[in-house]
């Protein structure tokens, strides 16, 4: 294991490997008209989606953040014991305890690592990064395998049509480690959050202040609940406003930015947002329309695509930001490179 050292000069951290996993099975815009009243046309109107992946049952959210973090590590050419340090961001934890970087763990074979659950629902994989990149920063860290991962379909009511058409199940993985690079790496990042906005987006039951009862049971409080007008503002306003303050931070303009990836919650807060900051739409990764709001998994998703799609190249300059129940939110700078 490496130890922080007080002497230590701090380093630039990077993404040096990045790898998602969604379940096989798809949900569409035509099978929930079948158990809700709703319309694809509805759907994708208000949201911007068309299909969804949900796990089988007896799948959780360990399962897909594994498969996730197993592809990650191979493509750092790294070996699960380089792995020392985890940090898991998730809404849907197997169990309350055990954290699921505990069961992520035991199932990749890191036995050398350390870690901990971050719950920031949305915003859950920009904190993980920005926690794991100040731990390789700091050299607490060699090796971080940061991941985010979720199975809303766990949590979502499938009789309520205002919330069960935006979820969906997956998970991402990367692995941070020091740059050799200094154009290449985590610049800064820029997180906040506004606790009065709790109530507009929660689970209300299964905590410490509604233990699970008949009664909790019968409310239907152990699934999300929304105020979608509520958090529609709130998302537009501050998805805007935290890239606005990293930019002027870093004396740079949003014309700067070579691309714009947002947590995949609605495509008009994504293109609103964008709009008002003056990034055009040919800058902003959207690939809600295939996989629908998995949570923390949504930014590994769409960074993914970007790759794939050779939208995101080495040398890029790139802005991550998110907005997520709490309300968390939280936006990170970087030059991409992966390792090659």
């Amino acid at each position: 294991m490496v130890t922080a050292s007080s002497s230590r000069t701090p380093c630039r951290a990077r993404i040096s490997s990045l790898a998602t996993y969604v379940p096989p099975r798809v949900l569409t815009n035509a099978d929930l008209e079948k158990m809700v009243d709703t319309s694809d046309e509805w759907i994708l109107q208000r949201t911007g989606i068309r299909e969804r992946h949900i796990v089988e049952p007896g799948v959780a959210t360990s399962d897909l953040a594994a498969e996730a973090a197993r592809q990650a590590i191979a493509r750092a050419g790294l070996k699960p014991t380089d792995i020392d340090f985890i940090v898991v961001g998730t809404t849907t934890p197997d169990m309350l305890f055990p954290s699921t970087a505990c069961l992520v763990q035991h199932k990749i074979g890191a036995t050398r690592a350390w870690g901990y659950d971050l719950f920031a629902a949305c915003s859950g994989f920009t904190y993980a990064l920005t926690t794991a990149a100040q731990m390789v920063s700091n050299g607490g860290s060699r090796h971080a395998l940061v991941i985010g991962a979720d199975v809303m379909s766990s949590i979502i009511d499938y009789t309520d049509r205002t919330t069960c058409v935006i979820f969906g199940d997956g998970a991402g993985a990367a692995v941070v480690e020091a740059s050799g690079d200094p154009d290449i790496g985590i610049i800064d990042f820029e997180n906040y959050i506004d606790g009065s906005g709790g109530e507009s987006l929660c689970m209300p039951a299964g905590g410490s202040l509604r233990p699970a009862s008949t009664d909790t049971i019968a409310q239907r409080l152990h699934y999300v609940k929304q105020d979608g007008q509520a958090v529609f503002k709130f998302a537009v306003r501050n998805t805007e406003e935290a890239c606005r303050r990293i930019l002027q931070r870093n004396n740079l303009s949003a014309e700067k930015i070579d691309l714009l990836v947002s947590h995949q919650a609605n495509r008009r807060i994504i293109l609103s947002a964008a709009e008002k900051l003056g990034v055009p739409e040919e800058k902003v990764v959207i690939n809600i329309e295939r996989f629908g709001n998995t949570t923390a998994a949504t930014i590994p998703l769409a960074l993914s695509d970007a790759v794939d799609d050779q939208r995101l190249k080495r040398g890029d300059l790139l802005l991550m930001v998110s907005v997520g129940a709490g309300f968390t939110v939280g936006s990170l700078l970087l030059k991409w490179g992966l390792k090659t």
